[in-house]
């Protein structure tokens, strides 16, 4: 069985997963990405931030993130706009992708896009393929997860009109194998999951100073 990149997960020990850590937490042997979630930040955040601009040293964190904006769960939008801007100043010094938490969020993200461009993962993506559209003028990209496994869910009619330089895969928290992801995304598409596989793994290493080799 072929290794199939995971650009996001909660689960270690996956040789080509994208392993999502928080500030406290330390890499050990695989590929990481790191950021401040909005569903955490406090009236520390800036000296979380100090925390992680040295956690980014290390080479095996290939992203920044989650980090992002939530309409329902966290602190003021104020504090999550300022973090975010913050943590996004940090990914583009660094030739780094965001992995972009979203939820009721984007108006702020199409408000940041105004004045920045850099890439930008949306992990989980399953808004009306509308709102897709309307990020395509700018490095957006989206990692497709548990809802494509959905029949008739907006991930689902997203999938089959994005462009395929916009795509990623993922399992997050989901508990769903990867291969399942890609071999759903394989059905919608029509394509073989060894083109799948390559169409991601290209996608990665022309976004990102940190590639990925498998």
């Amino acid at each position: 069985m072929i290794d199939l990149p995971d650009f996001h997960t909660h689960t270690p020990g996956k040789t080509l997963g994208i392993l999502n850590l928080g500030i406290a937490e330390s890499p050990s042997v695989g590929i990481y990405s790191m950021g401040l979630h909005p569903w955490y930040l406090d009236g520390n955040w800036e000296k979380d931030i100090e925390i992680l601009t040295e956690k980014l040293e290390d080479l095996r964190i290939l992203a920044v993130g989650e980090c992002g904006f939530d309409g329902i769960r966290g602190p003021e939008l104020a504090i999550q706009k300022a973090a975010f801007e913050a943590q996004a100043a940090m990914a583009k010094s660094l030739g780094l992708p965001i992995i972009l938490h979203c939820v009721k969020g984007l108006h702020l993200l199409q408000e940041f896009l105004k004045k920045h461009s850099q890439p930008i993962i949306w992990h989980g993506f399953n808004l009306h393929p509308d709102a897709g559209k309307s990020l395509l003028g700018h490095p957006v990209y989206f990692s497709f997860g548990k809802h494509i496994l959905i029949e008739d869910s907006h991930a689902q009619a997203w999938l089959k009109i994005c462009p395929l330089d916009k795509v990623f895969f993922e399992t997050d928290d989901s508990g769903f194998p990867i291969e399942a992801i890609y071999r759903q995304a394989s059905l919608i598409l029509g394509l073989p999951i060894e083109r799948l596989r390559e169409v991601a793994l290209e996608n990665w290493n022309r976004i990102s100073s940190r590639k990925i080799h498998g």
